[in-house]
């Protein structure tokens, strides 16, 4: 269900289940493990069905042998998902990145939007990352997120559509209390 839009219809927020969005790409709230944990993560694997793990597990062979570091983002498949892709960013646990967690969060985003960029996708839906149980507080998270957001978007047209993709309506509603989305750069 659709609450609100910004940015003439390209960012969209909504209350949802991530793992049912038919979207070119979802993003996964990811350990630094990539092999599946709890809340998003965990539903994504589980609904994506083990193709989703099997492209992890090669990528921590090849090229994130000691895991995803906080910030970055990678792409598999999306499995058993209506979307075509999963892409995989760490976000930071609040309050261990000794007072980087905003650029942190913000480099999350940004990366994930640069690597749908690069695999030629355009409708990207994301999960409020770290507020779960990393514990970013959600009104801040939702600042950091939708300042890195309009940032990407206001450089770069390919992204049709950034879906933010809320598992509660009272998550939503403190998103929209405190998104920056409608002020310039």
């Amino acid at each position: 269900m659709v609450i609100e839009s910004f940015l003439d219809g390209r960012v969209i927020v909504k209350v949802g289940d991530l793992t049912l969005e038919d979207a070119d790409a979802i993003v996964n709230a990811a350990n630094s493990g990539l092999m599946g944990g709890g809340g998003v993560d965990g539903a994504i694997h589980a609904r994506g069905g083990p193709q989703i793990l099997e492209e992890c597990r090669l990528i921590r062979k090849t090229t994130h042998p000691d895991g995803l570091p906080t910030g970055e983002a990678v792409i598999t498949s999306g499995g058993d998902l209506k979307a075509r892709h999963v892409i995989h960013t760490v976000g930071p646990v609040y309050g261990t990145e000794r007072g980087r967690e905003a650029e942190l969060l913000t480099i999350a985003y940004l990366n994930s939007l640069k690597l749908a960029v690069e695999h030629d996708l355009t409708a990207v839906a994301f999960p409020s990352i770290s507020t779960g149980v990393y514990v970013y507080p959600k009104d801040e998270a939702a600042r950091v997120s939708s300042n890195a957001i309009r940032d990407f978007l206001f450089t770069n047209e390919m992204i049709r559509e950034v879906r933010l993709v809320f598992f509660k309506a009272g998550d939503v509603e403190v998103f929209i209390a405190n998104q920056r989305l409608n002020i310039r750069p």
